[in-house]
């Protein structure tokens, strides 16, 4: 089967890239899409579900990511091309998996606007006027498309100098949550609420495990998939991509322990009264630095409210850009849209429209609002995908094998499943319109097919029918299940089902492509 696009075309603008990262680089790419504003409530949410023992949670929760990462990290390292989280379907599984991907990353671009939502409102904090009644006003819909702007301008001039802005944002979103750390840890931790209020784990292990998504554990860790999308342009990717997804992993799995060990440990006892489950805070750390008398500390951590949103926005402006440039080449958008600008190796137009998308997500249609919150689910798919591929082209090509993972034959199972369940921990209310979206690429896909004749119709449904199914069953699943579901299919049954399910389903998934020789990159 023939690439969607001819190979020459694309390896001319692949060739336009600028190979500008390293590790340095990458790495701040990873962890500053990984860390948001998130970092301020995860530690309160974990606590209120597993007490202490949510140390523990966060530990299951690095190496559950780690696994998937590995996926990541394999890929990235064999075959590095701009967006190619995007392109690795296509490969592996055919155009309908390739598109029905390709479009949930489409739509993922919500979750850059929803990142430029949260600065405004955070910058409410010092003017009001600009987010009222839970909704940007008119001059907060303003502010965020002149942010947009600038954030795209600032990704406009090359790969070299976003990198050193990224960086620079990256210090500063290191070094405030480190700051809180020590200076709680210095002025306001006492061990002994680590053991008494209930124990270490109050509400038991099981609750370490509904910590993992009820608490957002796993979905503060995500997001370490960016500097695989940057592999196009990073120095020596086969060594540079691997360190950087696992450093950013591993960098900010330390400082969310940090974090949640100094709330832990920096609670009133008055706070306590009802136990864990009872602490209540609007601003969890600010509030603990008042309480403390560190009013500095509080007003440096409603700044970084502003900045860390800001980073990750920034960070995702640069990947929605590669991902659109990617879906260019798999013509699911139009190919104008695969240049890539020569002086700059930036595919500018790509960037341009990604500015527009963000734009309109941001107007305030009737009912919009709550559509676009749900579309930061849809880039998990991803790494359900991701796993296929990876098992795809171990058994295609053997020979390809990075070494970076070793035992890559287990590991892409286990990857599929969790990958899966962090799609179904996402909650039915998220579910419900996220999945039904993504498969309108099912009949985006056939009209592409009868545009372009390649291949049967027949055989590429069949080969993608997995990933139709997959999605159509994990969505019954969420409606009957605990995550904001009817509660049918109880925890924690509801998620070994779910599990058992997502490992029937990638045999054949792996198969399907398999049985197929594989697309020229």
């Amino acid at each position: 089967m023939t690439d969607t696009a001819p190979t020459s075309d694309v390896e001319a603008e692949e060739g336009r890239l600028r190979r500008h990262l390293g590790v340095g680089g990458l790495s701040a790419i990873g962890f500053s899409n990984i860390v948001g504003s998130g970092w301020l409530f995860a530690a309160l949410y974990a606590a209120q579900i597993a007490g202490p023992a949510a140390l523990v949670a966060w530990l299951v929760a690095g190496v559950l990511v780690t696994l998937v990462a590995l996926v990541m990290v394999e890929l990235g390292a064999t075959r590095p091309e701009g967006g190619g989280t995007v392109r690795w379907p296509l490969y592996a599984s055919g155009r309908l998996t390739g598109t029905v991907i390709g479009f949930s990353v489409l739509l993922s671009v919500g979750a850059t606007s929803a990142e430029l939502t949260a600065i405004v409102q955070y910058a409410g904090y010092y003017l009001p006027w600009l987010y009222v009644d839970d909704a940007l006003t008119g001059a907060g819909v303003v502010f965020a498309i002149v942010l947009s702007v600038v954030l795209t301008a600032l990704n406009w001039f090359g790969v070299k100098l976003f990198g050193r802005v990224n960086t620079a944002v990256t210090v500063v979103k290191v070094a405030v949550p480190l700051l809180t750390v020590v200076l709680l840890l210095a002025s306001g931790f006492d061990s002994a609420r680590l053991t008494d209020h209930g124990g270490f784990a109050p509400y038991g292990w099981s609750a370490v495990l509904s910590a993992l998504a009820g608490g957002g554990i796993v979905y503060s860790l995500n997001g370490f998939q960016a500097p695989v999308d940057f592999s196009g342009e990073a120095r020596n990717p086969q060594r540079t991509v691997p360190l950087a997804v696992l450093g950013s992993i591993g960098l900010a799995l330390l400082l969310y322990l940090g974090l949640q060990l100094a709330f832990l440990g920096a609670v009133p006892d008055d706070a306590l009264g009802a136990g864990w489950q009872g602490v209540h805070f609007e601003s969890p750390f600010g509030q603990l630095a008042v309480a403390l008398n560190l009013g500095f500390l509080a007003a440096v951590l409603y700044g970084d409210a502003v900045v860390s949103p800001g980073g990750s926005a920034f960070v995702g402006v640069a990947v929605d850009a590669r991902h659109t440039y990617a879906l260019a080449k798999n013509r699911l958008l139009p190919r104008a849209l695969m240049a890539v600008h020569p002086s700059s190796g930036i595919p500018r137009r790509a960037l341009l429209l990604n500015l527009a998308v963000i734009v309109v997500y941001l107007l305030p249609f009737s009912g919009w609002q709550s559509i676009v919150s749900v579309m930061g689910t849809l880039y998990l798919l991803l790494y359900l995908a991701a796993a296929v591929a990876a098992e795809v082209f171990r058994r295609r090509e053997p020979e390809r094998l990075s070494g970076w993972v070793p035992g890559l034959r287990i590991i892409t199972p286990v990857s599929f499943v969790l990958a899966t369940l962090f799609v179904y921990w996402s909650g039915f209310s998220d579910l419900r319109l996220a999945l039904p979206l993504t498969l309108i690429g099912v009949p985006l896909f056939v009209i592409l097919w009868r545009r372009d004749r390649e291949g049967s119709l027949v055989e590429e449904l069949r080969r993608g029918a997995w990933l139709v199914v997959h999605l159509l069953v994990l969505t019954l699943l969420s409606g009957l299940g605990s995550f904001d579901g009817a509660g049918v299919l109880p925890a924690p049954w509801d998620t070994v089902v779910v599990a058992v399910w997502a490992a029937v389903v990638f045999p054949v998934a792996v198969r399907s492509g398999v049985r197929e020789p594989v697309l020229a990159s």
